[in-house]
């Protein structure tokens, strides 16, 4: 199997981000619950902006709808590189983590239905179908050696593809209503932006302020500004050499260090901004707090498991190289944090109804927790067996 130096950097950097990650989270939640608390609140309620271009937004819709456009961007970038020349480019390679993906995604989303349906809540049943890249690689990522590097592969290209099903039901779900002559003038801009790649433009410059102008009428359109960066991000130009490296190749270098180091510790700071409250704990016992905890904690760790035994007892796919069952079964619960992802998501489900957002978003707090303190003890058990066999 042939490892790319962007893989390994990435993994790298994923451990990093992730890191800083928990530490934001961490700082979030002192914040919200401190005397500063108000004053952090009141900062991301802060409109900045011009009114002139109907762009006077709160702090925190910037870092929603604009900055996290950039990160969809770098996801986009990611996905595509991995259809043309990664783990997703032939059926192979690309089957196991596709089939585990899809069962990560339909398992939770059908146990959130299942104790939801027909409550105040149901508009949530996308939340814990996501898997956060940042956190679950950088978990994996501190077991070192004793973890197989294909079974890091195995979760990344499990994760990337779940990302991609989450923005395709962000687009087509969580859009609000649609002004089609935005719809039209966005339309003109992926169409510029296919012309470009058609004729080969590499210069980053000719892209990204179509790519602007394209988030700027989606913003407007009512379908969710960040599906902006990806349609954005397939359109950047790249190639198969081993020897060049392409404008996508080029442009993913540059968006990581801001993306990881930057955006989504911001996001991270803005979002885990809980206060908690009496009776919050009590809300992980409601269906609200089943339907999350229970989605991403055993829904992940089955779907995933279960597509992926009949994937390989069809012998259509394989378990990863040097991996067994037991490091598969930890994947699962890694890919139980949907941090990053799951919280977008509530956000969108839960519209101006910030308490049920706070429910949420301690739910998947929870949740996150649970699983990643499940798998790495399961992968560190397994590890510590490897090695004393060896």
């Amino acid at each position: 199997m042939v490892i790319t130096d962007y893989f390994k950097k990435f993994i790298h950097n994923s451990q990093s981000s992730g890191i800083l990650l928990i530490l934001c989270v961490a700082v979030s939640l002192l914040i919200a619950n401190s005397s500063l608390g108000p004053a952090f609140q009141n900062l991301l309620d802060k409109k900045i902006g011009t009114e002139m271009f109907q762009l006077n937004y709160p702090i925190s819709i910037w870092i929603n709808d604009g900055l996290m456009a950039i990160f969809f961007l770098l996801v986009g970038l990611e996905i595509k590189r991995e259809i043309v020349e990664g783990e997703l480019s032939s059926l192979k390679n690309a089957s196991l983590p596709i089939v585990a993906a899809v069962g990560g995604m339909v398992v939770p989303a059908l146990i959130y239905f299942l104790f939801n349906t027909g409550t105040e809540y149901a508009n949530g049943w996308a939340i814990p179908m996501a898997t956060d890249i940042a956190f679950s690689l950088a978990i994996i990522s501190l077991l070192g050696k004793g973890v197989p590097l294909s079974l890091k592969i195995f979760l990344t290209a499990l994760a990337i593809v779940d990302d991609l099903g989450a923005i395709m039901v962000i687009a087509i779900f969580y859009t609000d209503q649609i002004q089609w002559n935005y719809m039209g003038l966005s339309a003109l801009m992926v169409a510029l932006l296919v012309a470009l790649n058609f004729f080969n433009v590499k210069k980053h410059i000719f892209y990204l302020i179509p790519g602007v102008l394209l988030w700027y009428f989606m913003h407007h359109s009512g379908i969710h500004a960040t599906i902006a960066g990806v349609l954005l991000a397939f359109t950047i130009p790249t190639n198969v050499s081993t020897t060049e490296i392409s404008p996508l190749e080029k442009l993913e270098q540059q968006l990581h260090l801001p993306v990881s180091f930057l955006i989504m510790p911001l996001f991270a700071l803005a979002n885990t901004n809980i206060t908690f409250k009496a009776g919050m704990v009590d809300g992980l016992f409601s269906s609200l707090g089943y339907g999350i905890v229970l989605g991403l904690f055993l829904g992940k760790l089955i779907g995933i498991n279960l597509f992926s035994y009949i994937f390989i007892k069809l012998k259509i796919s394989s378990l990863p190289d040097k991996s067994t069952w037991p490091q598969m079964l930890g994947t699962g619960l890694l890919a139980g944090i949907g941090f990053t992802m799951s919280i977008f998501i509530a956000l969108l489900s839960f519209k101006g109804h910030p308490e049920i957002q706070d429910e949420a978003k301690f739910a998947i707090l929870m949740a996150s927790l649970i699983s990643g303190i499940s798998g790495y003890l399961i992968l560190k058990n397994f590890r510590k067996k490897t090695v004393d066999q060896d």
